[in-house]
């Protein structure tokens, strides 16, 4: 297995150019608009990660009390979770036999608990917010040569970056896989 890199930070100018390298997705198409944003979540990811730390921090800058208040219920409701789940047996089978209905029980604890202390807007505004930006992003960006080039390497596994493990794991790659060796068994009989 290749070692993990990160992705470098795409210019300004390549990642947010003229309105000429943007345009609405095929809605028609899913699979067409998938590979878009798969592709640009791979060739941007360093970008998307600067750009979700700036929204979150803006978020917080705007409202620190009660960004504060909800990254503290929220850690503390997880750690508690997690010393529960380990020391309480009933919990600890619980979590064995149910992990999701668990997961969901943390989630719903903290968002009933940032709600009774007035946090939730800020919290879901600082999560939400980068997301929808990315996706946008994702979703309207035209792919260029070097972006499809830099996928295929990617995806051929010469190169392994964070997201490109992410989207592994959701499965968001394995149809693009048989494309990329079609492509790259092309090239070499050329």
């Amino acid at each position: 297995m290749a070692k993990v890199e990160l992705a470098p930070l795409r210019s300004w100018d390549d990642f947010f150019p003229g309105s000429e390298r943007f345009a609405k997705p095929d809605f028609g198409d899913m699979a067409r608009w998938n590979n878009r944003v798969v592709s640009n979540l791979l060739y941007y990811q360093s970008n998307y990660l600067v750009l979700a730390i700036a929204v979150f921090f803006i978020v917080g800058f705007l409202n620190p009390m009660g960004m504060l208040t909800a990254m503290v219920v929220v850690s503390a409701v997880f750690l508690g979770s997690v010393w529960a789940g380990e020391n309480r047996a009933v919990i600890k089978n619980f979590k064995r036999q149910n992990p999701t209905a668990f997961v969901i029980v943390v989630m719903v604890a903290s968002y009933v608990l940032i709600s009774l202390l007035g946090s939730v807007m800020t919290f879901m505004t600082a999560i939400t917010l980068p997301l929808t930006l990315v996706v946008a992003h994702a979703s309207f960006r035209l792919r260029n040569v070097k972006n499809k080039v830099e996928n295929k390497m990617e995806g051929a596994g010469l190169k392994r970056t964070p997201m490109g493990l992410l989207l592994q794991a959701l499965g968001q790659q394995e149809e693009n896989l048989q494309k990329i060796q079609t492509f790259l068994e092309g090239k070499m009989k050329e």
